[in-house]
Parts: C-alpha cells; sequence; structure tokens
C-alpha cells in the first residue's frame, strides 16, 4: 500500500518540475525553496552506480573532505595507546583509548560519531567488528581512518571529511551540506564529492557509471539532476 503523503510534502512536490533534469545549478535554487522545517536540515545526495561491487575492483569506497565542511559537528574516537595516545588528544579527539575503549563500547556505550584507529590497535578493533560494522563505525585505510597520521586523520574528519561507499545494489548516499550554508558553498561541496566519485569509476564498469543522481534536504521530495553535467565533474 502506498504511503499517504503528507500537505506540506504534497505542496513541496509542486515547486518544481519533479521529471526535469536539473543542473546543479538550478538544483541548489531548488533545495533553497523546499526549506519548510525549523530545524537546519542537511543536503543529502543520492546516486545509483552502473557497478557490481561483488567485485573487488567495482567496490565505489572511500573519502572527500569538503571544502566547506558539512555543517555536522562530528565526535571522533581513536584507539591509540602511548604517544599516539597523546598526540590524538592534542589534536582534538572526543575520545581516545584502547582496552578500556573496547570495554566501553561492548558494554554499549558509543558516543562518537566516527572512529580512527592506528594499524597496532586493530587486532583490538577486531574484538568489536560486530558492533562497530553494521553501524558503519569500522575505522578502513581506505577511509584514511586506519593510519599512524591521527593528527591529519582527526584533522580532516573535523574539517568535514565524508566517507562514502556502494550497497551490493550500487546505491549511494551521502549528507554533504546543510541549507543554511549559502548557494555557492552548497554548490561547491557537492561538486567536490562528486569528483571524487568519478575519479573513482573502475575501467571494468560496463555502461554508464553514474546511472541516476538526486539531491534533496532532509524533508523534502528529490530534485534530480543532470547526468551529463554530474558524470563530466572531473
Amino acid at each position: 500500500m502506498a504511503k499517504k503523503l503528507s500537505k506540506r510534502y504534497r505542496e513541496l512536490r509542486e515547486k518544481f518540475d519533479r521529471e526535469k533534469l536539473h543542473s546543479l545549478e538550478e538544483a541548489s535554487t531548488v533545495l533553497k525553496d523546499l526549506k519548510s522545517t525549523k530545524f537546519d536540515e542537511t543536503v543529502e545526495i543520492s546516486m545509483n552506480l552502473g557497478v557490481d561491487p561483488r567485485h573487488a575492483d567495482q567496490m565505489i569506497r572511500g573519502s572527500v573532505v569538503l571544502p566547506h565542511g558539512t555543517g555536522k559537528k562530528i565526535r571522533v574516537a581513536v584507539f591509540a595507546r602511548g604517544a599516539k595516545a597523546d598526540e590524538a588528544k592534542a589534536a582534538g579527539a572526543d575520545i581516545v583509548g584502547a582496552e578500556d575503549l573496547v570495554a566501553d563500547i561492548k558494554a554499549g556505550k558509543i558516543d562518537f560519531d566516527i572512529t580512527v584507529a592506528t594499524p597496532d590497535t586493530m587486532g583490538l578493533v577486531g574484538q568489536i567488528g560486530r558492533i562497530l560494522g553494521p553501524k558503519g563505525l569500522m575505522p578502513n585505510p581506505k577511509t584514511g581512518t586506519v593510519t599512524m597520521d591521527v593528527t591529519k586523520a582527526i584533522g580532516n574528519l573535523k574539517a568535514g571529511q565524508v566517507n562514502f561507499r556502494v550497497d551490493k545494489k550500487g546505491n549511494m548516499h551521502a549528507g554533504v551540506a546543510k541549507i543554511s550554508f549559502s548557494k555557492e558553498q552548497i554548490l561547491e561541496n557537492v561538486t567536490e564529492f562528486l569528483k571524487a566519485i568519478n575519479k573513482q569509476k573502475p575501467a571494468s564498469a560496463k555502461g554508464k557509471y553514474i546511472k541516476s543522481a538526486t539531491i534533496s534536504l532532509t524533508m523534502s521530495p528529490a530534485v534530480k539532476l543532470d547526468l551529463v553535467e554530474v558524470s563530466d565533474i572531473k
């Protein structure tokens, strides 16, 4: 049974042509007109890629530091010992630990948005992989969150690093700005994100790489994007 749309949502759908493929410039203008809540909604991009993630070379996964950040305060937990733990604290990590941090997580205390780990602690982190994995919180070398350079990793995350990964059907979703950002800031963040996605295009992928792309607010309908423009951003 189709979900009944609220009056607010129906009114928002009438504000733009839902079948038109919009340029990024047009889409950012439409988004500003779709703001309808009291809170600062997230600008979200959703894509479907022509890849088969079952093949290792077609697993699109990585990270990008957005020029204007995400507008969200990120709490970073770092698995580290000794001098690296001290470095993480100095770099602004919100939580730093090793065995004690693992014990807290096993007890259900997860008061952070993302994790960083030094390579020597990954055996320890593996003990809680079943807890962190489903929540998308496992540190990973491909996103720069398994590293000895904890200062850089923390700095990137606090500055607005966004991690991305396709699901098994080739779908990808990420928050890339807040609607309170200027139109120019939204455009620059979206462009930087798309550059990162296009850079990951695998040579073995057949046919069209970006099959669909939309942009929306947390509580708004999706605005379709022009796939030619989106695919040409390098």
